[in-house]
Parts: C-alpha cells; structure tokens; sequence
C-alpha cells in the first residue's frame, strides 16, 4: 500500500500504472453487510468458532474486496493500453468503477476494456477451485469456496448484456460496429438494461410469485437495492444514447459560432471588440490559447485599457481545445474534444490551422442557440 490520504472519492490507498486507487467510505457499509450476513452462516457450519464467526466474514469481505480491485484493475489496464486516458480506480458500496475516457475508441477497444473486468473474476474463481484442493483447514476452505462461488457468480453476472453492467457495453459494442454508430449501441444496451432488470427481479421473486413460499425480507430488499442500481444505470444510458443520437445527426456548421481572431499581444484598445461576439486569442505563432468575450471589458478599469493586451482578458483552455474541423463534419467530434479535454468551448481551426469558430457546450446540448454565424 501507498500513502493513504481522503478526498471525494474516499481513501486513496494506492496507485496502479500511475492512476490512484480509492477505497470509497461506503465500502465499510460493504464490510458490515457482510458480517451481518456472512457471520450466521459461518457461525453455523462451523459451531466451534463462536462469535469469531463474524472476524471470518470480515475476512470474507476483504477477500470481496480483493476481487473488485483486480477486477477494476484490469479494466484500468487495457483502458490504458488501447489508448484511453484513465482517472482513477474506486471500489465502494456498488462493487467499484473506473473512471476513463473513451473518446475516439472503436467498437473494439471498447470490447477489450468490457470483457477483461468479467474474465478476471472468471480467473480468480479459477484459481480459487483449483487452491480447493489443497486446503484442508476448515475456515480457509470456507473462505476459499465463498471467494471461489463469488468471483463465479459475478463473472456470468457481470456478462448479462444490458448496461451499466460489462455485459452491455459488449452489446453497445456489437450494435456500435454493425451500425457505425456509438449513439445507437448505447441506446439499445441501455434499454437491454431496463429489460434485464425486470427478468432478474422476476427470476429472484420466482419462489413467492411461482411457488407460493414465503416472503423472504432480506431477498427482496437485496433485490430492490441491485434492481435499482442497475435500473439507474440502465436509464442514465437511454437518456445519453437518446442525446448522442440527437447530436450525431448534426454537422458541426448547425453549432459553430462565429469568432474575431486577436493575437495575445494586440493592445486592448486597438480592437474593435464590438465586431464579433466572441474572440480566439492566439500566440505569436498563431496556435490558439482561449478566448475572450468582449463583456469582459467592463471589468477592466479605463486607465489600464491604453496599457493592456488581450493576453489580460483571455481565458485559457487546456491543450486540445481546438481541432481541425469543417462546417459539414460530424458535431460529435467537437463532443469528443469536450470529453477529452473536459473544456465547454471547442476551438474550430480551417485546414492551414486559423481559427475560424467555436462550438460551446450549451450549443450541443441545445440550451442555447448559436449566434453571428455565417
């Protein structure tokens, strides 16, 4: 382990291949649910430990633990090595994620990034079935074949093609290379989501529903809190699937604003900020480094106005912000600049690399409409 240190994401107690791991707070929810459910069924197949039942059901949830950050792990791994940039690594109450950026991917880095976390899992339960046959102790076995039946069970879970599961984002794949469009295999995984939400509910229900047993309390809030989860999960990727579709459709013409160009030196009095709504600052070598909005010049007092340049009034952009784009390509790659760079304002730049316009965000998202274009 590294330096532990906290933060939004919960304790860092790691880094792999250079992103940070976190244990999220909610993860301890983990560990007492565990013991709590664990802790009886050990206590009852092997009387003589008494309450030291629970210390192995916690130990039961470390090795859970374990399980998840091999699992997020190789998610991280290949995310990096097919070209995504990753942020971090979380386990916490709803198993873990790992945060990456998947612009400009393909069908199948995107496959590979998915299948790895399941084959993992398929891998330890392996390795665990296998380690079977050479433990004798009694807990250690136990530990073993919960561990073993876990990392089985979350493995074919995890398979199931509906998102937000692993399973789904195979299918938005396979729908994303059949059609050539991302948009369409999100929509489609998503709503396979809803639909696997509802046999999974069904299928944990099947002995109340089909067989007239009892109601099992701890069944169904089990079921409601994964129902919900996925549910959620399952709806974030209609309502994206439906927005990127909407976009797809659009050229970057439909969005861009048209923009004034200003070199970072150019006194601000010698500019007749009134020309355009919106001004692209570039750097003596005419590379582009953010903007400026004319309404800024209400904050700059008269007296510095004869002294000041534009390079005072500019607001800088990360690296990346601006691309080479024509008004008839595609609006979703100057989305992809967005998600890549995470700046609202996307630099448009003719093909000897002047700018030309921009694309800001309320224009993709449609809050908004462009101005002064032509």
């Amino acid at each position: 382990m590294s330096e532990t240190t906290t933060g939004q994401h919960g304790w860092r107690i790691g880094r792999l291949s250079g992103v940070p791991v976190y244990l999220g707070r909610s993860w301890i929810l983990v560990a007492v649910l565990i013991a709590a459910v664990f802790g009886p069924t050990v206590t009852r197949t092997l009387p003589g430990l008494g309450p030291t039942g629970y210390v192995v059901a916690l130990a039961f949830a470390v090795l859970l633990l374990l399980s998840v950050l091999v699992h997020e792990a190789a998610h991280a791994l290949v995310a990096q090595r097919v070209g995504f940039r990753v942020s971090r690594i979380v386990a916490d109450f709803w198993g873990g994620h790992t945060a990456h950026d998947g612009s400009g991917g393909t069908p199948g880095r995107s496959a590979a990034v998915a299948v790895v976390g399941p084959l993992s899992n398929g891998l330890l339960a392996l390795l665990g079935w296998w380690l079977l046959g050479h433990v004798d102790a009694p807990v250690p076995f136990l530990l073993l074949a919960a561990f073993t039946y876990a990392n089985a069970f979350v493995a074919v879970f995890n398979l199931i093609p509906g998102l937000p599961l692993d399973g789904g984002f195979l299918l938005e794949s396979l729908v994303w290379q059949l059609s050539g469009n991302r948009h369409l295999g999100t929509l489609v995984a998503g709503w396979a989501g809803r639909a696997a939400v509802v046999v999974i509910v069904l299928w944990a229900l099947r002995p109340v529903l089909l067989e007239g047993q009892q109601l099992d309390i701890t069944r169904v809030l089990w079921v409601m809190v994964i129902g919900l989860f996925l549910w959620q999960g399952a709806g974030q990727a209609v309502r994206a699937g439906r927005q990127g579709l909407h976009v797809s459709r659009r050229r970057v013409g439909d969005a861009a604003r048209r923009v004034g160009v200003v070199g970072a030196d150019e006194p601000v009095s010698a500019v007749d900020w009134a020309a355009h709504p919106l001004w692209v600052v570039v750097d003596p070598s005419g590379g582009p480094v953010g903007v400026v909005d004319p309404g800024a010049l209400r904050s700059l007092p008269e007296a510095a106005r004869a002294v000041a340049t534009a390079a005072s009034l500019t607001v800088r952009l990360p690296a990346g912000w601006a691309i080479t784009l024509d008004e008839d390509d595609p609006l979703d790659r100057a989305v992809d600049v967005m998600r890549r760079t995470g700046s609202g304002v996307v630099g448009l730049l003719d093909r000897s690399g002047r700018p030309w316009g921009v694309v800001l965000v309320d224009d993709v998202s449609g809050r908004s409409a462009p101005s002064a274009r032509s």
